[in-house]
């Protein structure tokens, strides 16, 4: 059995950043063509996300890759994980280990072993392998990763009656640490996306990974403008402490950010305790993207008044949320200085949706739309009434503004 083929493979996989699951699916079978006899294979990364702590999958010679996981931080602790072989291996530095499956052997407390014994398997072999200076390990729900202690656990199942011989051990040994740079390179795109759609959002995530990057590369876009603001959020900065108001904050920014997602929405920027998000319109269908961002709109007040009533419910302090809706071109992209750079919406358009929802506690709404999107949305005309006409600050001529049908 030869590894420079297997091993010559894997590095123009991983030079081509192949997806996860072809290169999973391609080394498992190939190492059956060498006549290994690998039955399942088990590959977990842990990941730089806010949300996210570790990701796996599991591969089968029957099915390919069949299964996926994603772990969150605060699952680190789970009885899942802790008792996995791998915990194990990287509370004791072990790097590599191997146990028979198939005897009398007690295998209580590894819950994969017990179903790796009830698949058939007689042999499993797993290996930790970092990718950076610092040793993987098991941290707590509230220890972030570190870019240094990002890494690899792998394992081999087989079936063969005897398991694994040593000329199995030799090759798998020789062709692993090419294997595990295959994943860093592919793994390390998808950590890089994630954090820069945390950071920035999602479509300027892919813009920005795409090439575009340089300072006044900007486009042309229609787009429905969103704006918020928390109503009353300054008052109460200056009376709570510190950590209480952030979580404060991150609730409700959670309100704001999931309904936007969820309707196709790209959230740009936070500021203070206000959010900038877009609604680009595609192929001309005002219509349909007026309806998402309005629909967006109330959920997101929705969710707001339920969070304001369990906080009232709690004795906590709670405040109200204004949201504006204006629809105009804007410029998309890259602004800044030469050192650093903002990937967001500018224009008039913008300026005007700020100053829309500066009207919102005046006239008494929570939500305050332009003349602009009440004309492009004939879908939901029938639900929005005129509030009059008002001077926005900066604004030359008075503009019309609406609300919603109470």
């Amino acid at each position: 059995m030869k590894s420079a083929p297997l091993a010559g493979w894997l590095a123009q996989a991983g030079l081509r950043n192949m997806p996860l699951e072809e290169l999973v699916d391609g080394f498992g079978r190939r190492l059956n063509e060498t006549g290994l006899r690998v039955e399942r294979l088990f590959v977990g990364m842990n990941t730089l996300h806010p949300m996210i702590r570790a990701r796996s999958l599991i591969w089968d010679a029957a099915e390919g890759v069949n299964q996926h996981f994603e772990i969150a931080h605060s699952e680190i602790d789970s009885t899942e994980i802790q008792s996995s072989p791998f915990a194990v291996m990287l509370l004791d530095g072990v790097s590599e280990r191997r146990r028979r499956v198939d005897g009398t052997d007690d295998l209580a407390g590894v819950p994969v072993f017990e179903e790796l014994r009830a698949a058939g398997m007689t042999e499993w072999i797993g290996w930790v392998q970092s990718f950076g200076e610092l040793s993987l390990r098991i941290g707590s729900p509230a220890e972030a990763e570190h870019s240094e202690r990002l890494g690899l656990v792998f394992s081999v199942s087989t079936n063969r009656p005897n398991g694994f011989c040593d000329g199995d051990l030799t090759l798998l040994r020789e062709v692993l640490p090419v294997f595990a740079l295959a994943v860093k390179a592919t793994s390390m795109r998808g950590i890089g996306h994630g954090l820069l759609a945390a950071y920035l959002g999602n479509d300027p995530a892919s813009r920005v990974l795409s090439g575009t990057v340089v300072r006044g590369e900007v486009m042309s876009v229609e787009a429905v403008v969103f704006f918020t603001d928390l109503r009353g959020f300054t008052s109460l900065a200056d009376t709570m402490p510190g950590r209480e108001l952030i979580a404060m904050l991150d609730d409700y920014f959670t309100c704001m950010v999931q309904p936007v997602v969820a309707h196709e929405g790209e959230v740009l920027k936070f500021m203070g305790d206000g959010m900038l998000a877009a609604f680009a319109v595609i192929l001309d269908d005002h219509a349909e993207v007026c309806t998402a961002a309005l629909a967006a709109a109330e959920e997101v007040l929705a969710r707001v008044d339920a969070l304001n009533e369990e906080r009232r419910n709690a004795g906590k302090p709670a405040t109200a949320l204004d949201i504006s809706l204006h629809i105009g071109r804007v410029l998309y992209g890259n602004v800044g200085s030469d050192t650093r750079l903002d990937f967001t919406v500018i224009g008039p358009a913008v300026n005007e949706a700020s100053r829309i929802e500066a009207l919102c506690e005046p006239l008494g709404q929570a939500l305050l739309m332009s003349q602009a999107f009440a004309e492009a949305a004939t879908a939901s005309r029938d639900r929005l009434v005129s509030l009059g006409r008002h001077r926005l600050r900066g604004v030359r001529e008075d503009t019309e503004l609406f609300g919603l049908v109470v």
